[in-house]
């Protein structure tokens, strides 16, 4: 397996926003990760990632155990964030090569790769460009390829067609298809459930921090008796809105109204 979980909880004070979930991903599948806003995926990634510690459990990610073993965890895996973890005022190949220096990578070498992957991605013609004055679907085409430079075998992209336009999105979709050709296993999380259901082998339905359902789109559809992966994620996650804000007007917006 290139994943394991086993009773993966994290306790904020009295909220539990994983709670004991057991899971197994196979080595070279997509698997995609449902869930409303607030279920729990963000976080149970950023544990297998590495990025927060359980408060009770553990898992195995390409075979390494994220409490003994962090450090060989992060060399297995490749995380496509939310966020943009890219330096605007760097061009594409200055930010490829900074962080293939943080990872040991060196000389023709590391270039080699930074050529090779800028050419993936179709940005050759920009690489001398800041990437501040990019698209948004030429960040994230430089942000996905950011996290192939040490060529991991198991790659985590945290909604990676997110605000992107239809052009964009049908690029980043192709390419994550092709990524799963090379043999890496992809752990995908995304609102679109149309993107879950053409990705993905598996998907896993988590809410209210457990995982409610793993199956193939196919084998949830015909349970439910329902012809799609929406309705399939609707009729086990609820169709009451998922509202929430603050009692507060944060810090940083004041004088902006």
């Amino acid at each position: 397996m290139a994943v394991e979980a086993f009773g993966l909880t994290k306790r904020f004070g009295n909220f539990t926003a994983v709670d004991h979930v057991d899971l197994s991903i196979r080595e070279g599948e997509i698997f995609g990760l449902l869930g409303p806003n607030g279920a729990g995926k963000t976080t149970l990634v950023r544990m297998l990632t590495t990025l927060m510690r359980p408060t009770e459990g553990t898992a195995k990610v390409g075979g390494y155990d994220i409490l003994r073993e962090p450090d060989e965890v992060r060399k297995a895996i490749g995380l496509v964030a939310e966020k943009l973890i890219l330096y605007p005022r760097l061009n594409a190949v200055e930010n490829l090569m900074f962080f293939g220096r943080l990872y040991g990578m060196e000389g023709e070498e590391l270039r080699r790769k930074v050529d090779e992957l800028i050419e993936m991605v179709r940005l050759e013609g920009f690489k001398d460009f800041p990437i501040g004055g990019y698209s948004s679907g030429m960040r994230q085409r430089l942000n996905i390829v950011r996290a192939l430079l040490h060529d991991p075998r198991i790659l985590f992209l945290d909604e990676p067609t997110a605000m992107l336009d239809p052009q964009s999105i049908r690029f980043v979709r192709d390419l994550i298809k092709d990524l799963r050709k090379g043999g890496r296993t992809i752990i995908l999380t995304t609102h679109i459930m149309e993107e879950a259901e053409e990705l993905s082998d598996r998907v896993g339905i988590i809410d209210h921090g457990r995982i409610l359902v793993v199956d193939t789109p196919e084998g949830l559809k015909s349970k439910l008796g329902v012809s799609n992966l929406l309705e399939v994620f609707l009729e086990l996650t609820g169709r009451d809105l998922r509202d929430r804000a603050e009692n507060r007007i944060p810090i940083r917006a004041v004088g902006r109204m």
